[in-house]
Formats: C-alpha cells, structure tokens, sequence
C-alpha cells in the first residue's frame, strides 16, 4: 500500500505542476484573450475526451496483463505528454501531446483497482480514502511549486513534470509489485471495453445499479465547481490569482486530511452507504451557501466545514468496488475513472454559460449564485438517488458491505 501510495502522490504532484502555467503555454500560440480561453477549452476538454475513451480499455487490459505493465504505461503516456507539451511549436502539436497522454493515461482507475486486489473488501472504502488524501496532497503542493517554476520559465515546470513521470516509471519498475496472479487474469473481449459498453457492465453488477447515477450526478457537480472557481471569485468578491491559488490549497487540505486521517474513523462510526449519503448531504448544503455568500472568508467557512463532503468518492468507490470480484476490478475501476473523464467534458458546457449568464450582475446580487445552485442541484439529485438505491437494496441499517475494522 505504501509503494502505491507514493505512485499516485508523484503522479498528482507531476500533474498539479502544470494546473498554473497551460493557460499561458496555450497563449503562446494564440493572439487574443478570447482565443486563449477557447484553445484552452479545447486542450482541456480533448484530454477529458481522451481519458474517457482509453480508461476502460486501459482498465480491461490490467485485468489482462496485470497492474504493473499497464501503470508503466500510464508513466510513460504522462511523460510524453509533458515533454512533448513542453517543446510544442503550434497549438495543434500542443492538443496532439494532450491527446495521447489522455489515452495512455489511466493511473487512477489502474490504482484504484491495485487497491482492490491487495485489500480485503472491508477495507476498500479507506484505503480508496488513503489514496485520495494522495491526490490531496498533490494538488496541494503542485500548483504551488508549478507556480514559481513557471516564473522561471513557462517550460520549466512541463520538463520537471516529465522528469517526475520518468522517476515513476522507474519506481514501479524497481520497486512496485504486481497485485493480480495470473490465476485472476482473462482475456480482453474488445467489444466491451468501450466507455458505453463498461457504463452498462458497471450498472449491471450487482449491488450498483442507481450508485452509476450517484456518481456521474456528483462527479459533474465537482467538475462543474472546477470550472467556475476562479471566475466566480472574481466576480463575486474580487478574487486575483493569489486568492484563488489560496482557496485551492485550503480544499486540497480539507480533502487530505479526511481522507488521509478522519475517514477510517468515520467508518468506524457510520456505514459505507450511510456515510455517503451524509457527504452528500453536506455538500448540497456546501454549494447553496456558497453561491450566497457575500464574503469571501465566508468561502473557506464553508470549506472547512464539509468535511464529509470529502469523503464521498472513497465511500462510493469501496462500494463499487466490493460488487466487482477479483477478474473485474480494472474494468469496473475503468468505467468510473471513465465516468469521470466524461463529467470533465460536459461540466464546462453547463457551467461555464451559466456563470457567464449572470456575469453582468453586480457582486451582492443572489443570482450571481447561480452555477452554485446548479451544483447543489446536481448532488441533491445524486443524494436522492443514494437514498433509493439503498432502500432497494434491502435498507441501509441492513446493507451487507461491512464497517472499516479498527486499526
């Protein structure tokens, strides 16, 4: 667990690095503000597109050839990606880099699914805590340090990505263990490894059903909050990049420290399902308060205090997980990082012309909320969802998956 652990904090930090400065690798290629922000919707969204295509393909052929080969690969697909973005001489060299990346790169959804092989069921839902506080971290200190490199050299911070995606490939190559026998493993059967096809299997399995809503629903609302961050701060409260930047690190601490400290504790005391539905019945309140708020310290408030919002992903991850057997865990892992990359695609259609709709408001004015509430709306909708799927599978004081023991 710990080698894995240290696989997804350098895969994070190498992509945090490069969160601050693509907006400007983008404005090098192009002539105006307007043209900057749409290239930049296209390399964002043709990366999202990519990863959404190529998980579960990446996910099936982990079941096929186990964990390890196909996490090498992943720090291969990154480390091209940034060095190729790092030299890029056009825009369409620049999507191109982002492209291939995206298809090669699946690391999340192969990790998750290590996680799955090398721990008991019972355990899944912190242990898919534990990497998430990974992912925390990361997104902590990426930024941060992709930031003063950035100021050094617009390319400086791509080739130190680079070289940490090549130190990867080296760890796991040296150090990292393959997870599945070859006992477990089975033949890819190509026609199921599309994203439409594993969204079908991932529904199928039992035990999941409604729980494929759930997590498309939040997912789009968590990308959605990712588009209109900054924008929204700066309209509603004047926010510049320093105060954005700050309110990022606040969020990657929150989300590390429940996940990394607080979420075995809390499964002690509540159930996976019950859990879940408490995160998200905390952060449908989280996006209604934010979208009124008229302060900006009124934000961290808020931050701070959804605490159990962080710990939804791990808790519907076990659950997910736990209804895969041993054979399947890389697709099933496959299809929801697919799911994922497909809720990044769609989130900036919603959000963004819905932030740019009452744009115009003045600060104070409520409306201005309005992405907000669309959010809130969106895990409302995925706590209903929650709710039904766990009565239909016999009640929540009696579902089956078990309580994280004590350490």
């Amino acid at each position: 667990m710990r080698f894995i652990m240290m696989v997804v904090l350098i895969d994070m930090l190498a992509v945090g690095i490069i969160v601050p400065v693509l907006p400007m690798m983008v404005g090098r290629f192009t002539t105006d503000p307007a043209e900057q922000a749409a290239w930049y919707g296209v390399v964002t969204v043709s990366y999202a597109l990519a990863q959404f295509i190529g998980a579960p393909l990446l996910g099936a052929m982990s079941d096929r050839f186990g964990r390890r080969p196909i996490l090498l690969l992943g720090f291969c697909g990154l480390a091209i990606n940034f060095f190729t973005t790092a030299v890029a001489t056009s825009i369409a060299m620049l999507v191109a880099s982002r492209v291939v990346g995206g298809v090669m790169q699946a690391n999340a959804a192969v990790a998750n699914a290590y996680v799955a092989d090398i721990t008991p069921a019972e355990q899944r839902a912190r242990r898919f805590g534990l990497l998430g506080a990974m992912f925390g971290i990361g997104f902590i200190l990426g930024p941060v340090l992709g930031g003063v490199l950035g100021g050094i050299d617009i390319r400086l911070p791509f080739f130190v990505a680079g070289a940490l995606a090549l130190l990867n490939l080296a760890y796991g190559w040296f150090v990292l263990p393959e997870s599945l026998p070859v006992a477990s493993r089975h033949a890819v059967d190509w026609m199921r490894v599309n994203p439409l096809t594993s969204f079908r299997q991932l529904a199928a399995l039992k035990g999941v059903g409604l729980l494929v809503g759930v997590l498309a629903m939040a997912a789009l609302a968590q990308f959605s909050l990712y588009t209109v961050w900054v924008l929204y701060g700066q309209f509603r409260f004047g926010w510049g990049p320093s105060e954005s930047g700050w309110s990022l690190f606040a969020v990657g601490l929150v989300s590390a420290v429940v996940q990394g400290g607080l979420l075995g504790r809390l499964l002690r005391r509540f159930t996976a399902q019950r859990l879940a539905m408490l995160g998200l019945a905390s952060s449908t309140l989280a996006f209604s308060l934010w979208g009124l708020a008229t302060q900006g310290w009124m934000m961290y408030a808020i931050i701070f205090a959804n605490l159990l919002g962080s710990a939804v992903a791990a808790s519907l991850q076990g659950l997910v997980s736990g209804a895969a057997d041993e054979r399947t865990q890389g697709r099933t892992m496959g299809a929801v990082s697919s799911l994922n990359s497909l809720a990044a695609v769609v989130a900036p259609v919603f959000a963004a012309p819905l932030l740019a709709s009452v744009s115009h408001l003045p600060p104070q004015d409520w409306r201005l909320g309005l992405p907000m509430f669309f959010c809130a709306a969106l895990q409302g909708a995925a706590l209903v969802l929650a709710v039904l799927h766990f009565r239909r599978q016999g009640g929540m004081s009696r579902q089956t998956t078990p309580r994280a023991p004590a350490p």
